[in-house]
């Protein structure tokens, strides 16, 4: 957790949220979930840091239920979330959520699993698509990109081409995978009218 509260933040999201911003006419009151306390302190005391407390409200809470309205948020972010889901229904489950609660034209930003942190031959859990515990001993989701793009088109997110899809921690060719660094997707999508 200390690494998370630490680092610096997303340069390639901070971009994509400066820009999403100009979109919005009112500015943005900021609602973060999570299901671990510890990582809501740590964003609260990074507003507090840069005085930006006023528009932060954080909330304990599953990435399956979101405590928000219907159409309400301009930007959505799964930044490490989604990957978490312990099955493919769970999964779906946040992504309807994720579309329930963006308003029609909402940008989403996704950093989540790639398939390709696991070797191509390891079988998923038995009766799932895409969930593994190879990588830490727990059910996790690693989508392929064709997967993660069905899945956003099944609840009307398509690819925002302003930013580049992008895989980190990518093993190269002829390289063996060591493993203790998931390959991670970094992508843009946008809510359809």
């Amino acid at each position: 957790m200390a690494g998370f509260a630490q680092s610096p933040a997303n340069a390639v999201l901070l971009t994509f949220a400066e820009k999403e911003l100009k979109r919005s006419r009112n500015g943005w009151k900021v609602v973060g979930t999570d299901l671990s306390r510890p990582m809501l302190c740590a964003a609260v005391n990074r507003t507090h840091e840069h005085q930006l407390h006023d528009r932060l409200h954080v909330v304990l809470a599953p990435m399956e239920s979101i405590p928000a309205r219907d159409h309400s948020f301009d930007l959505v972010i799964a930044h490490g979330i989604w990957n978490l889901a312990r099955s493919a229904a769970q999964f779906r489950q946040a992504l309807d959520e994720a579309a329930r609660v963006a308003k029609p034209g909402a940008g989403l930003f996704v950093f989540t699993f790639s398939r390709n942190t696991l070797p191509a031959q390891i079988p998923p859990v038995a009766g799932e698509p895409f969930v593994f515990t190879q990588f830490s001993g727990q059910p996790q989701c690693f989508l392929t990109e064709a997967q993660l793009d069905a899945e956003l088109r099944r609840v009307g997110f398509v690819r925002d081409p302003s930013v580049p899809f992008h895989e980190y921690n990518l093993p190269k060719p002829g390289t063996l995978s060591t493993g203790k660094a998931p390959v991670i997707y970094e992508a843009a999508f946008r809510r359809g009218d």
